[in-house]
């Protein structure tokens, strides 16, 4: 299909740099079809070894090529082998949200179980006995289901050999109770989390225990109401559902049992069977495979309208001869060689376990990909480069993490040996030849996050930020969360880049020069925001988390257009035009946290605060001072609040002290945690009467507001509340001359 001049352009130039696969694939239904490609190459990589770079070796026996109309092969490490079947869902939304579990207290912690204490069932391919990966093959056929056991009795027949599955060993402990254990990440002996396995000859009624015993991670979200996921293929036959939250009594709790100085914790659940002789399926999260990526884009390349605006490529091949796609969207331009446009670079699944991003992929690609007014808007906005999967290898075999190099890919983006690490490597450069074109108005890298509820985002800010812009990377998230307010958290938000993400895309791509350069994480459990509270995500709950990021996405260019702070000012007064805020003069613990919430955090237009709720207390304080127990209360951008000696009040003395500065810095910032601790310091060396410290100390969770001759900081932080920058030229009051706003230039936050 022939797009206009800009958009035939934007490809050549990406076709230049990926040589290897200058063969374009066409956007009709033979673009995703292995006949168009070459023979895939497979690398030999000896173990750890990064600085090498390794060769290249043909498969011993390549496999005829499919014909046309059907998707590209699928291949495997030579060590694994898969059952002959494809496994299939339906798509299925439950009416109301599915509750979390909430604990009782008595729940049972089942010890571990030797096998030699009970009978082995299940036992997977030794997949992880060879060191490194070597070479792929289409994929090694199993004959039959795996029975380590009589035919004829009741025992359950687990199977896992199957696209993206996940179990190692079953070991039956007692008629209705087994004991499981998950795959390592391939050539690792790390990384357990993602599990997906098959269960068949079932009772129903019957009161199964099924405990996994070699989870690695300390704090899980199974402690705070995660429960597993069950699909019955009876359920999904006779009545059209499909998965469904299960599970009683779960517990997540360290065992008894670990390896190489780690220990293991433990996962159980009790749960019912719906059907007798029913086939059922367990995951940690709502499976999506790399097959069906290909069903999607398939389904793209049939579309006559959607093919009009949206070309698939490929981006690169992975280690085993996976495609890496990529997606051009845009609307052809109307006349000439427009490179006004700006990019949005969209990414996800580097990490195959982290499966909700690739269902807020698919519903932020439905909504560009859609015909409506704002979809159009978007179109003719910008220009979308998009790789649906990062990380097929990982995706196909089951991973949690990494890649068959049994490294994390999302570390990788610094690294320069293209052939450990393809799709990184022309992700990257395909970004640099965008950047030569165009600007780039936006990157996001979309993750799952296995430790946390909701959805946030993590971005980029520098220590000393310049002051028209130092709002600019908390503009976009803001507003996600008001699009998105049951769901998105904008206090669980961090902007600050530690050591250990530099080689992460998000801040990879930042130091390459795009400002607006995220990652979002979306929790593999729920929301604890709103009618939301308590309640799992579903997948239509992940896909509308990326039909906000496209509201957002167009609202945020639309504030754009405008220069300067104004941009991020008018963002800031529009985040809540209902509820407005004014700064009090006095105000409690549990006032501050409820009313000076980024969410209700404005000004009117002479940038005066507002609040109905707080009440004032007049002549109590010349400082509008306010000490917090907490640093959770409040979440904006760092201000300062100067004060310069004052001479008189009121015909009388109010303070000698010396010019002093209180910043307030959000997040667990531990340079602002220090600086908050040298200025308590400063102030206990102040005078205060014993009676008024004892007072204090007992009511520490009271915001008191005193003379500053006597403002003193107790276990508490002491910070400002912030003005918006519209206001900061404004003049103080007569009687507050001495006492003025000045907005900080350090914004240190987030991890």
């Amino acid at each position: 299909m022939s797009g206009g001049p800009e958009q035939q352009q934007d490809e050549d130039s990406h076709n230049s740099f990926v040589a290897e696969d200058s063969q374009q694939c066409a956007v009709h239904t033979d673009s995703v079809c292995a006949d168009l490609f070459p023979r895939a190459k497979q690398i030999l990589l000896p173990f750890d070894s990064e600085a090498e770079v390794p060769h290249l070796q043909e498969l011993s026996k390549p496999s005829d090529l499919p014909p046309v109309g059907q998707f590209s092969q699928v291949y495997w490490p030579n060590q694994c082998k898969v059952i002959r079947d494809r496994i299939e869902h339906i798509d299925w939304i439950p009416t109301t949200p599915e509750p979390m579990y909430t604990p009782t207290g008595l729940e049972m912690m089942p010890p571990y179980q030797p096998p030699d204490k009970g009978t082995v069932v299940y036992l997977g391919e030794e997949a992880n006995t060879a060191s490194c990966f070597m070479y792929s093959q289409l994929r090694g056929l199993c004959p039959m289901k795996q029975v380590l056991h009589q035919k004829l009795d009741n025992t359950l027949i687990f199977e896992a050999r199957f696209e993206s599955g996940n179990l190692q060993k079953v070991v039956k402990v007692n008629d209705f109770e087994y004991q499981l254990t998950l795959r390592t990440d391939l050539y690792t002996s790390r990384h357990t989390q993602w599990y997906y396995f098959q269960v068949s000859n079932t009772q129903a009624g019957m009161p199964y225990r099924f405990t996994i015993v070699n989870f690695t991670k300390r704090n899980s979200l199974y402690k705070h109401g995660l429960r597993p996921l069950l699909y019955s293929e009876a359920d999904a036959k006779k009545h059209n559902v499909g998965w469904r939250r299960t599970g009683n009594e779960i517990k997540y709790y360290k065992n008894d049992v670990g390896e190489g100085g780690r220990r293991y914790f433990s996962l159980t659940w009790t749960f019912q069977f719906p059907h007798d002789r029913d086939t059922c399926y367990f995951a940690h999260c709502y499976p999506y495979t790399y097959s069906n990526l290909q069903e999607y884009l398939v389904d793209i390349s049939k579309d006559p309208e959607k093919s009009k605006f949206c070309k698939i490529r490929i981006l690169c091949r992975s280690l085993a001869g996976n495609i890496v796609y990529v997606l051009t969207i845009t609307n052809p331009p109307e006349s000439g060689n427009d490179t006004k446009r700006k990019a949005v670079i969209l990414t996800a699944r580097v990490h195959p376990g982290e499966t909700n991003s690739s269902w807020i992929m698919k519903g932020l690609l439905d909504y560009i990909l859609g015909n409506s007014h704002k979809a159009q808007r978007l179109r003719d906005t910008f220009v979308f480069k998009v790789v649906p999967m990062l990380n097929p290898d990982g995706v196909i075999v089951g991973n949690h993490r990494c890649s068959l190099t049994g490294k994390d890919l999302n570390r990788k983006y610094k690294c320069k040996v293209k052939k450990c690490y393809p799709s990184i490597w022309y992700t990257r450069n395909m970004i640099r030849r965008v950047m030569e074109k165009r600007d780039i108005f936006l990157y996001c890298d979309i993750h799952g996050h296995n430790r946390k509820q909701n959805v946030f985002m993590y971005g980029c800010e520098r220590e000393q930020q310049p002051k028209a812009p130092y709002l600019q990377p908390r503009a976009f998230p803001l507003l996600l969360s008001k699009n998105c307010p049951d769901k998105f958290s904008f206090p669980d938000c961090r902007f600050r880049v530690r050591k250990s993400k530099e080689g992460t895309g998000r801040v990879v791509m930042w130091k390459m020069g795009i400002n607006n350069s995220y990652t979002l994480e979306a929790s593999i459990c729920g929301s604890k925001l709103g009618w939301r509270q308590s309640t799992h995500f579903d997948m239509k709950d992940l896909e509308s988390i990326g039909q906000h990021f496209c509201d957002a996405l167009l609202n945020y260019s639309v504030h754009n257009e405008m220069p300067g702070t104004e941009t991020q000012h008018k963002i800031f007064q529009e985040s809540d035009p209902v509820e407005k805020v004014k700064l009090p003069i006095a105000a409690s613990a549990k006032q501050v946290g409820k009313d000076f919430s980024p969410e209700r955090l404005t000004h009117d237009a002479e940038g005066n605060g507002r609040n109905t709720s707080v009440p004032q207390k007049s002549r109590k304080s010349v400082w509008p001072d306010i000490n917090l127990s907490t640093r959770e209360s409040f979440h904006s951008s760092s201000f300062n609040l100067i004060s310069q000696k004052t001479k008189k009040h009121d015909g009388k003395s109010v303070s000698s002290s010396s010019e002093k500065t209180f910043q307030y810095l959000k997040g667990h910032d531990r340079i602002a945690k220090s600086n908050s601790k040298k200025e308590e310091r400063k102030m206990e060396s102040l005078p205060l009467k014993p009676e008024r410290l004892r007072k204090n100390w007992t009511a520490s969770q009271d915001v008191n507001c005193r003379k500053s001759k006597s403002c003193q900081a107790q276990n508490t932080l002491q910070f400002s509340l912030p003005l918006l920058p519209q206001a900061k030229n404004r003049q103080p009051a007569a009687k507050y001359q001495d006492v003025y706003w000045s907005p900080s230039s350090s914004a240190n936050e987030g991890p």
